[in-house]
């Protein structure tokens, strides 16, 4: 995309109500929404969280299918989430919003068991040791997803990345969370929950089309 292109769409999302582009400094220090989410969608619906939303594929084909939910996309790259914010405007789907901010802020942006339901949808597995921090399944990250999640709620993990799948159940399994489900090839075993195979990223299509196996954890944490 060319830089023009980007700024374009930049300018755009300042103008659509369904998208927040806070500072840093305005996340951290006790941000406005955190807490106060159902007042911006102005109801009590549940709230689940799309974290690296991308093109907000999967916050836009969740929200068309329940309406009774509130979606919230998480991404810093507002050039692309710019689709999806087009989109949830377009088809007037008032239960959509977007968030331009790091995930690591995550537990800023939210208070303790604001949320429902998080989906991690083809992270950067970031395989590199020195980079194991910015893992989006580590320990701290965990321990942020839990502070924010209610009781009961739950995390999905949908990914390309059988070295993401391996290091999530294994980190998962020992540190005594509960796995729902787990299957390394989701698409060729029954029993997959729907809104893990009815929904398609436009990268995950590519992959299905050279029939590259895609995994699927859903997890509740315990801590």
């Amino acid at each position: 995309m060319g830089s023009k292109n980007k700024l374009k769409r930049f300018k755009e999302n300042e103008t659509f109500k369904n998208v927040i582009q806070p500072t840093r400094e305005e996340v951290v220090n006790n941000f406005s929404y955190k807490g106060k989410w159902h007042s911006f969608f102005g109801n009590n619906n549940p709230i689940i969280v799309e974290l690296g939303c991308g093109k907000g594929e999967y916050t836009i084909a969740l929200a068309r299918k329940n309406p009774n939910k509130n979606y919230i996309g998480i991404d810093i790259k507002g050039a692309r989430f710019w689709r999806g914010a087009k989109t949830a405007l377009e088809e007037n789907l008032p239960n959509v919003a977007f968030v331009r901010t790091q995930i690591e802020l995550v537990d800023f942006i939210f208070a303790e068991n604001e949320i429902s339901e998080i989906w991690i949808t083809f992270p950067d597995p970031q395989i590199k040791y020195k980079r194991t921090k910015h893992r989006m399944t580590n320990t701290n990250f965990l321990k942020k997803y839990h502070h924010i999640l209610k009781k009961e709620g739950i995390v999905n993990l949908k990914t390309d990345s059988e070295f993401m799948h391996g290091y999530t159940l294994g980190l998962l399994h020992g540190e005594g969370h509960e796995v729902l489900y787990a299957n390394h090839t989701v698409y060729k075993n029954e029993g997959a929950p729907k809104e893990v195979v009815e929904t398609q990223t436009f990268y995950e299509n590519q992959y299905l089309a050279i029939d590259k196996p895609i995994t699927y954890i859903q997890f509740r944490l315990k801590y």
